[in-house]
């Protein structure tokens, strides 16, 4: 996915700079931010099933062994940011499935992309996908989950933990990142980046993502592996429908459908692994790799989710379907170009 470019108009800046010290905020919870309780604006009431903060990932140590991390939806992502006036890169927390129950602890702006959640602020519905205002001691509640699986949301100045790497993001298997590396939990205190103007930005509209329902379809380019697989292999990929198995996270989604033959199966080196690959191991059952993966893989690589379809991907959740259909280079690119356009004129 290509991002990080720099936003148009520049009011808000990320952060603080410098990483900082983390300290214990008693009973297992954490809390982040620097100069004292002046920067915690975010209180954790009830963490969800599983909410971590997430910047655009932690690039440039791939050769190192470790993994990127971010967003599953990197489009929702920046669409919440762009929302309450961040760059693209500023943190913002993940929430996945079951939402969290938050305070804010200091009048802020906030925005909520992504899954759509029935989200409620001090007990009245508010909506997603438009910029709101919280005052000092409101409290943010997701409720009902219709559809997706991951909702964004944004902070005006962005979520402000320690960076590790140069990244904020929460790397769930290293635990790097985010709060000591792992996901929010109740007595969690966030701080906030320090807001650098006062533009309100416009409300894109429509959402930039389609929610899959039950499942959805992805384009994907042929992988660097098809010699390996049978005509008969390739053209089952291209009209099955495979099913999240339950083990399906953050790091890659375990599919399980009809098996795809392997005609050649002689070992592979070790090679890179770009987030969206769809690797297929001896059982010939397929893995879609995610953006916590690792670097490196050895299994025949089929397939490629193209960057305009990732985050339709991120959306999915165990048990929905996945279908894949097989696409020319140039339609990939076609589709990427039309989506950072929406997003830059949102």
């Amino acid at each position: 996915m290509a991002s990080d470019r720099a936003r148009r108009g520049g009011s808000v800046r990320c952060g603080t700079g410098a990483p900082e010290p983390v300290s214990s905020g008693g009973h297992g919870s954490v809390r982040s931010g620097v100069d004292g309780d002046r920067r915690v604006t975010i209180g954790v009431v009830e963490p969800g099933l599983l909410t971590t903060v997430q910047d655009c990932g932690r690039w440039g140590s791939q050769a190192l062994g470790v993994p990127v991390a971010g967003p599953m939806d990197g489009v929702s992502h920046r669409f919440a940011n762009l929302l309450v006036g961040n760059q693209p890169d500023c943190a913002t927390l993940e929430v996945t499935l079951v939402g969290p129950t938050l305070e804010f602890l200091a009048e802020t702006t906030f925005a909520v992309a992504g899954a759509e959640f029935e989200l409620w602020l001090d007990a009245q519905p508010t909506l997603a996908n438009t910029p709101c205002h919280a005052g000092r001691g409101s409290r943010l509640r997701f409720g009902r989950r219709a559809g997706g699986a991951r909702a964004y949301l944004a902070v005006a100045g962005g979520i402000d933990v320690p960076p590790v790497l140069g990244s904020r993001s929460t790397d769930l298997a290293s635990g790097l990142g985010g709060l000591a590396g792992r996901p929010l939990r109740s007595g969690d205190q966030l701080g906030v980046g320090q807001w650098a103007g006062r533009r309100v930005p416009r409300v894109p509209s429509p959402a930039p993502v389609t929610l899959p329902r039950g499942g959805a379809t992805v384009r994907v380019i042929p992988g660097s592996d098809e010699d390996r697989f049978s005509p008969r292999a390739m053209e089952v990929f291209g009209q099955a429908r495979f099913t999240l198995g339950p083990e399906s996270n953050r790091m890659g989604y375990r599919l399980r459908g009809p098996s795809l033959e392997l005609v050649r199966t002689e070992p592979l080196l070790s090679s890179a692994t770009p987030v969206g690959t769809v690797q297929v191991p001896a059982s010939g059952q397929p893995i879609l790799l995610m953006v916590d993966r690792q670097t490196t893989g050895g299994y025949a690589k089929i397939a490629t989710v193209i960057s305009a379809d990732l985050s339709v991907a991120g959306q999915l959740a165990p048990g929905d379907w996945i279908a894949f259909e097989i696409c020319e280079r140039r339609e990939a690119v076609a589709a990427l170009i039309a989506l950072e356009q929406a997003l830059m004129h949102a």
